[in-house]
C-alpha cells in the first residue's frame, strides 16, 4: 500500500512537471526535465512528509471502515442504521459475513439453533455480545444481543420503557401464522414482536428493571417464513445448541451486571441433561424428580461436589433465547443467574413428543 501510494504521488508530480516541458522533446527528455523540475521547486523533506501523512490517514480510515470505530472501552461506538430501523453492533439485516467479520473476527463460538440455520456468537469475554444467522448466500438474516448495543430510528435501545417502546412502534402483534395454523401469544407476556423493514423484531423486557428493554433479536421474515411450526423438530446438534446458547446468554448477562464469567462443566451438564430427559419422558416439571430426588441430591449422586448449588429450569418456550429471558423475569431463576459466588454452570436439554423443550440449569461451586 505505501509503495503504491508513493509510486502514485510521484507520478503525479511528474505528469505535473512535464507539462511544462515542450512537446517537441522525446518522451524520455519530458521525464527527465520534469524530475529536474521537481528538484528545484519542490523540497524533498517535505515531500516525504506528505506522503506520509497521506499514507497514515488512508490507513487509518482503511482500519475505522474494516473495524468500526469503538469507544475508550473497546466497545463499538453504536451509530444510527443505515438502511433498516434497526441494527445490532452496527450491523443490520442484510450485511454480510465478510463485513461482519472484517470488523469483529471469527465467531466465537458457531451453534445450530431453531431456525435450522447457526448462531455465530461473537464477544470479547462476554463483553459486546450479539449473535448473527447468516443465510446460505453470507447475508445476515438474524441477530440478537442482550448488551448495550442496539440502535434504532424508533430510538429504542438497552434500557428504553416499554410504554415508550410501544408509543414509537405502535401495537405489536399478538399472534403468530404457521401454514395454516395461527398460534396467539400469552397475554402477559415480557416482549413485544414487531414486524418492520421485512424482519420480525422482538424486544424483550425486564419486569425487575422496571419493564425496560433488555434484549432484542431481529429475524428476517424470509427465515421466519421457512420455519414451518412455532416448536422445531428437535435434533442433537439442536439440543446442543440450546444448551451452549443459554451458557453464553447467561455470561453474557453476569458480565452486564459486573459478574465473573461462569466456566462450562460438562460433568453437571450431564445431570442436568438427565433431569430434562426425564422430565420430558415421564411428563412433569419440578425440580424433584418421580423419586424425592432434589437437584442437590442428584447432582451428589453423580459424585459433583459442590458448596453452593442452585437449579433452574424451563419449559415449553420458543428457544434458548424465550427461555434465558423468561427465566431473568422469575426471581427466584433471576437470583441464580445474578448468584456472584457460583462458578460453574451446566446446561441439558431435551424435547418432549410435542417438540417442546426443556431446560435445565444447573448451578455450583466449589
Amino acid at each position: 500500500m505505501k509503495k503504491l501510494l508513493i509510486t502514485l504521488a510521484i507520478l503525479i508530480l511528474v505528469a505535473y512537471a512535464t507539462n511544462n516541458a515542450t512537446k517537441n522533446d522525446s518522451l524520455f527528455d519530458q521525464i527527465k526535465s520534469g524530475v529536474v523540475s521537481i528538484a528545484n521547486f519542490i523540497n524533498i523533506d517535505e515531500l516525504q512528509y506528505y506522503i506520509s501523512n497521506m499514507i497514515e490517514t488512508v490507513e487509518e480510515e482503511s482500519h475505522s471502515f474494516f473495524n468500526g470505530s469503538k469507544n475508550e472501552n473497546g466497545s463499538p461506538l453504536i451509530k444510527h442504521p443505515e438502511e433498516q430501523n434497526f441494527s445490532i453492533a452496527n450491523i443490520e439485516i442484510g450485511h454480510t459475513k465478510k463485513e461482519v467479520e472484517a470488523r469483529f473476527g471469527k465467531a466465537d463460538r458457531i451453534t445450530y439453533n431453531e431456525y435450522h440455520t447457526y448462531w455465530h456468537t461473537y464477544h470479547d469475554n462476554y463483553q459486546n455480545f450479539f449473535m448473527v444467522a447468516y443465510d446460505k448466500n453470507h447475508k445476515v438474516v438474524g441477530l440478537f444481543t442482550n448488551q448495550n448495543l442496539i440502535s434504532s430510528n424508533y430510538d429504542v435501545k438497552l434500557g428504553t420503557s416499554k410504554k415508550q417502546v410501544q408509543k414509537t412502534m405502535g401495537s405489536s402483534l399478538d399472534r403468530i401464522h404457521k401454514d395454516f395454523v395461527v398460534y396467539r401469544l400469552p397475554t402477559n407476556r415480557d416482549y413485544d414482536i414487531y414486524e418492520k423493514d421485512s424482519c420480525y423484531i422482538t424486544i424483550f423486557y425486564d419486569k425487575h428493571e422496571n419493564n425496560t428493554v433488555t434484549a432484542i433479536q431481529i429475524i428476517d421474515k424470509s427465515l421466519e417464513d421457512k420455519k414451518q411450526d412455532i416448536y422445531t423438530i428437535p435434533s442433537q446438534e439442536l439440543i446442543e445448541g440450546f444448551e451452549f446458547q443459554m451458557f453464553d446468554l447467561t455470561n453474557a448477562e453476569r458480565v452486564k451486571y459486573g459478574l465473573s464469567i461462569l466456566t462450562w462443566d460438562e460433568h453437571v451438564r450431564r445431570t442436568a441433561r438427565e433431569h430434562s430427559k426425564d422430565m420430558a419422558t415421564n411428563n412433569y416439571f419440578s425440580h424433584t424428580n418421580l423419586k424425592g430426588e432434589s437437584p442437590f441430591d442428584r447432582m451428589r449422586e453423580n459424585e459433583i461436589h459442590f458448596q453452593l448449588a442452585g437449579e433452574n429450569l424451563a419449559y415449553g418456550q420458543f428457544s434458548s433465547i424465550y427461555a434465558h429471558e423468561g427465566l431473568l423475569n422469575s426471581l427466584g431463576h433471576r437470583k441464580n443467574i445474578l448468584q456472584e459466588d457460583f462458578e460453574y454452570l451446566g446446561v441439558g436439554v431435551a424435547f418432549n413428543q410435542e417438540n417442546h423443550p426443556y431446560f435445565t440449569q444447573n448451578f455450583f461451586a466449589k
